[in-house]
């Protein structure tokens, strides 16, 4: 039951990567920089009462195993009784993670954390056979089923999209054989992580300073930026040659992903694997084609954001090895916790009072954890499945305006799950990645434009509006141009054509080259560019990226319907934070008021993108 279930990963949905850093402890901390867990539970001990009561519900689950369909009583009981042991093992596993990610060396914790997932994976096991019982229960049942229980209504969208899979749902022996090459669909993906992070060999190099260095992808990640010219240049021809020396092997590898795909797709009966990818949210696969032919409509405002970044570094002309290069001069500006809070709470007034006095509870109670400490999990994270109580946010505050945009991002996601929390049962609180971002995207829009009308210098406003352009070409073309060519090699294998790695790179380099505007002069992109592809991991994750870029655009069609409509606009785009898991993503953004489907939400970014454009050329030009 994928969307039943799909809980149990909702707390997952916005970390980042992690390590132990080497900092204070918190004891050090002040404890109103911490998350208060005792929202949650007093003690562990509490903890571990709530453990054994949940486990001593899973039979609730299965009391009417093999008759749901016998009477509308025994199905609504048994949703009741599967979400409310959901909603309690959501608050448990919540409560135990955040300890684990405040203290990754704490053995007790990460012991609490494992005893969660143990019993997570008890709770699938016990619902396994709901869908294929309310499979076989026919429309004329159901629609009687609402009749007698109008209870069920409550559960109608989970009961809908269970029965919407029906045609894509095999029989339970065939589907346990699909279930069984689980075992190996992460096979390639596997061998490409192992490969490329331990056993690929690796150039090294020597910098204009004098300093050697070995290419991995942590170095590149590193040195890409560069402020000297030939050292970017030596790096990026250096690192991606060598990708190319395994063109054939690492493409070997990436056609076996993409016939799994293809084939599991094939026995669901699904033309195509684009559909099976999409048609879990119920997304059609015209979103997908019309987001990369929007975004090539676009790729003029990409060409002129890159021949504004050759202007003000000083080239003659652009190479692709420059793209890494801030076209800005970093500006000094440093804010603690407090001030951050303050620049956050008057960025999004636009949202309305509502809106910011959930974000000064959630300043005064503590739902924040703020600095890094001795042991704690790095990067920043919004959780979400504490229905009754709140979410929490980790941070890792370092004092600076990535701090607070980092901040802002993260309140979004928030303050969408607390509203959809407060106005959605339980079991229609979630929400699917495709929309996930556009709360965060849409707070860091307004944060960006509050700073800018209140930066001090010139030096200022550059930073904060090169940063957003940067993180547009990075977000916005970058990801598409992925998504483009993951479709193409997908359709290689769809048609029967062959595929390999010689034949990716042609495909890579040519999307790449027209993205950039090689032909045209806007950027020269070497020829061992090609080999690029074989550097993102993310062409493993079965048609993922786009979402990165549906996210912005929608997120900034609705910033710009905010400024335009004012009130009127942000009532229509509460719907999207409101609205939970209460309908598919796509009419939950429709309702909101920007139709994924039309050029109007394109037009809108690259309106935003273009404006910032000119107010960068105004400054600069002084």
């Amino acid at each position: 039951m994928k969307q039943t279930l799909s809980f149990l990963l909702i707390l997952l949905l916005f970390t980042s990567s992690f390590a132990i850093s080497q900092t204070k402890t918190r004891d050090d901390i002040d404890a109103k920089y911490k998350w208060n867990l005792e929202d949650l539970y007093s003690s562990v001990d509490e903890w571990n009462a709530d453990l054994k009561a949940i486990e001593k519900r899973i039979p609730e689950i299965t009391e009417f195993q093999g008759k749901l369909a016998e009477s509308s009583k025994n199905l609504l009981t048994t949703l009741d009784n599967m979400f409310s042991i959901y909603k309690n093992y959501s608050k448990l596993s919540s409560y135990s993670a955040r300890l684990k990610d405040q203290d990754l060396g704490n053995s007790g914790n990460s012991s609490l954390a494992q005893q969660a997932s143990s019993l997570g994976t008890k709770l699938s096991e016990a619902a396994s056979f709901f869908d294929p019982e309310v499979l076989a229960i026919n429309k004329a049942t159901m629609d009687k089923f609402y009749k007698e229980e109008s209870k069920l209504l409550d559960y109608k969208i989970i009961l809908e999209d269970v029965q919407r899979l029906r045609e894509h749902t095999l029989t339970e022996a065939q589907e346990k054989i699909m279930a069984s090459f689980g075992l190996i669909g992460a096979n390639q993906y596997d061998v490409y992580g192992i490969f490329t992070n331990a056993e690929m060999p690796r150039e090294e190099i020597t910098l204009a300073n004098g300093e050697k260095v070995k290419l991995t992808s942590s170095a590149f990640a590193k040195y890409r930026t560069s402020e000297n010219r030939k050292d970017r240049a030596m790096v990026f021809d250096k690192f991606f040659n060598n990708y190319g020396q395994f063109e054939k092997t690492i493409g070997a590898n990436l056609t076996g992903h993409v016939k799994g795909d293809y084939v599991r797709a094939k026995n669901k009966n699904y033309d195509t694997a684009l559909e099976a990818a999409l048609n879990r949210n119920n997304i059609p696969t015209s979103v997908y084609k019309n987001l990369i032919e929007q975004i090539n409509n676009s790729l003029p405002t990409l060409h002129r954001f890159l021949t504004l970044k050759k202007e003000m570094l000083g080239f003659d002309t652009l190479y692709y090895y420059d793209l890494y290069t801030s076209m800005v001069e970093k500006a000094d500006m440093n804010f603690s916790v407090e001030e951050g809070q303050k620049i956050i709470l008057k960025s999004l007034k636009p949202l309305g009072s509502e809106y910011t006095a959930v974000l000064q509870k959630a300043f005064d109670e503590r739902w924040v954890d703020y600095y890094p400490t001795d042991g704690k999990r790095s990067g920043a994270y919004s959780t979400g499945g504490e229905y009754d109580q709140h979410p929490y946010i980790l941070m890792n505050w370092t004092d600076d305006y990535n701090s607070v945009s980092t901040f802002a991002h993260e309140l979004g996601h928030t303050m969408h799950s607390y509203l959809s929390n407060q106005n959605q049962p339980y079991q229609n609180s979630q929400y699917p990645i495709f929309v996930a971002e556009i709360a965060s995207t849409l707070n860091e829009n307004l944060m960006n434009d509050y700073m800018v009308e209140n930066a001090k210098t010139d030096k200022e406003k550059l930073f904060i509006l090169g940063s957003y352009l940067e993180m547009l070409r990075g977000t916005l073309f970058r990801q598409v141009s992925f998504a483009e060519f993951e479709w193409e090699i997908h359709k290689k294998i769809e048609a029967g054509d062959p595929l390999n790695g010689e034949i990716m790179s042609n495909i890579y380099y040519d999307i790449v080259k027209r993205y950039y505007g090689h032909d045209q002069g806007v950027t020269i992109v070497p020829e061992y560019i090609k080999y690029e592809w074989a550097y993102i991991p993310h062409f493993y994750y079965n048609y993922y990226v786009y979402q990165y870029a549906t996210s912005i655009i929608y997120a900034t069609a609705f910033y710009e319907k905010i400024k335009e409509d004012g009130d009127d606009a942000v009532k229509d785009y509460f719907q999207i934070l409101k609205g939970g898991g209460s309908d598919y993503p796509i009419s939950l953004v429709k309702k909101a008021g920007v139709d994924p489907m039309s050029a109007e939400p394109f037009e809108l970014a690259m309106k935003r993108m273009n404006d910032v454009m000119d107010k960068i050329e105004e400054i600069f030009r002084k």
